[in-house]
């Protein structure tokens, strides 16, 4: 089973969970002695009216020790009780006034996100809770003992494994996806503690699923049972889930204006102040998913650790675009040279002439790349190559430049008829612009940097020039299969890359 792991508490985390987890030990100070009593009087059993705190406490202490395997996350757990001297901090806060029992409700409807609420340990949640109220199985003190020690950890389980998915994400993207590089903010000991600190659980549990109006759309869309064009019922709802799960990241934009790609739709919107003010086609990196079959079934993958990209594919990724490139150089990736340039060079002695092509041999210019045997084994790997600013420039009249280790970017193309295609997974990682010049227009405004770029673009001796922006702006490459569209109405799109398939099959087995 492939387990969520939460990042390690270590000091600085055990000294903020200890100094917030005083708090919360203030308000239970004043009740210590009236724990048992309040609990007698709760659930009309006398028995825990003899119930001794430092006796409970050592029973908990090793019922954590003895459970470390199962509990959520056993280090911040076993922090938050040393801190509180092992007193049952929930039971004490929540117990009263229904609160916990207003959270096994809220857990049991886990279904409205997506998520199972069997992932959270709820019916034992439950069972433990109903048993506390059962005075012929509680007849005497170390049966208090145990049915209080079950409900407080059984409470501590379910809802910081609930509080943490909803608040984040279930899973780390980091996690499962090979090529993902958007910073995505996953659990703490500052969130882990929250539950313990706040004075409404039920107010708490509501408040932290996201309050964007694509997680209510989607929300509303399983609830409706809506179909997605292609799928039955079940697979409409694995897709509307996966997405869901995909608002739950921490990683969605907040800026004011940003440039957002979303890959599965092969578009590309500029978005400012929340309204798109400019949107075109794009071409993205071919798939492995190429048949796009609509079945989301479980990845096949036995270990479970990351999903297999096909190296073509455009990764998930958030940067800051920096700078422009007119009339752009194209320094032709090894990848490419071998299993293309080479092999057209092979057939046509001058087409490397004919297609500005340059080669160089350990760094230094080839005068004659036509005395080369092309045929040769590994000569793409011996020779780099580079292509000059032209009409049959790959990267067209400019390219869009942030920084990023997959070394792709967003880039004109002369290749204009891909964009008529319905699947426009056809570049080799790049994002291919249908409108490049509008999409420079959006970014630097008018100005004397745009009449350079569009000046440039036209010039019958183009020479490459590198144009910075004033101010960087960020673009996101992302991943959604299901999302509200800038028209307010549900989209769906196919899973080109099988990311729905993994994300899926972490889901269920986590």
């Amino acid at each position: 089973m492939y387990l969520l792991k939460f990042r390690r508490p270590g000091l600085l985390g055990i000294f903020l969970l200890i100094i917030f987890s005083l708090t919360i030990l203030q308000s239970c100070k004043k009740n210590k002695s009236q724990i048992g009593a309040q609990l007698a009087k709760e659930t009309g059993n006398k028995i825990f009216s003899q119930v001794d705190m430092e006796q409970f406490g050592q029973k908990l202490k090793s019922a954590i020790a003895s459970r470390a395997k199962t509990l959520q996350n056993p280090k911040f757990t076993e922090a938050i009780y040393a801190a509180n001297n092992y007193e049952p901090v929930l039971v004490t806060k929540y117990f009263p006034d229904s609160g916990l029992l207003k959270a096994t409700e809220i857990i049991s409807r886990a279904g409205d996100h997506g998520l199972s609420p069997e992932t959270f340990k709820v019916s034992e949640f439950k069972s433990t809770l109903a048993k506390i109220h059962q005075q012929t199985n509680i007849n005497n003190l170390d049966a208090a003992y145990q049915a209080l020690i079950e409900l407080e950890l059984a409470a501590s389980h379910s809802i910081t494994a609930y509080s943490q998915a909803i608040e984040f994400g279930k899973v780390s993207p980091r996690r499962i996806y090979a090529q993902y590089y958007t910073k995505t903010k996953r659990p703490d000991s500052l969130s882990f503690i929250k539950p313990y600190q706040t004075k409404n659980l039920a107010f708490f549990l509501d408040s932290i699923q996201p309050a964007g109006a694509d997680y209510k759309m989607l929300q509303q869309a399983l609830k409706q049972e809506v179909l997605a064009p292609g799928c039955s019922a079940e697979e409409s709802k694995r897709l509307i889930a996966v997405n869901l799960e995909r608002l739950r990241w921490k990683n969605i934009p907040a800026e004011d204006k940003y440039v957002w790609v979303n890959i599965p739709e092969f578009k590309l919107h500029v978005i400012e102040n929340g309204k798109a003010a400019l949107t075109m086609k794009v071409c993205v990196g071919e798939g492995r998913n190429q048949n796009i079959a609509p079945s989301l079934t479980e990845f096949d993958d036995n270990d479970l650790e990351k999903d297999r990209p096909f190296n073509r594919e455009t990764p998930q990724l958030k940067s800051m675009i920096h700078s422009v490139q007119v009339n752009p150089v194209w320094n032709i990736p090894e990848s490419i040279a071998t299993n293309k340039i080479v092999k057209y060079a092979a057939k046509d002695r001058y087409y490397l002439g004919n297609k500005n092509i340059d080669v160089f041999y350990k760094g230094k210019l080839v005068e004659d790349p036509e005395t080369i045997d092309w045929s040769a084994a590994d000569v793409g790997k011996t020779y780099t190559f580079k292509q000059r600013p032209g009409d049959d420039n790959s990267l067209g009249k400019i390219k869009f430049l942030f920084n990023n280790q997959s070394s792709v970017y967003l880039h004109d193309t002369p290749a204009k008829a891909a964009f008529n295609q319905p699947v426009r997974a056809v570049s080799h990682g790049c994002v291919r612009v249908e409108q490049p010049l509008e999409l420079a227009r959006a970014l630097f405004g008018t100005g004397k940097k745009f009449d350079r770029i569009s000046t440039g673009m036209v010039s019958k001796d183009p020479k490459a020039e590198n144009i910075s922006l004033s101010k960087q702006i960020p673009v996101y490459l992302s991943y959604y299969t299901c999302w509200q569209n800038t028209e307010g109405k549900l989209k769906f799109a196919k899973d080109i890359y099988g990311l729905d398939a993994v994300l899926y099959t972490h889901l269920i087995k986590i």
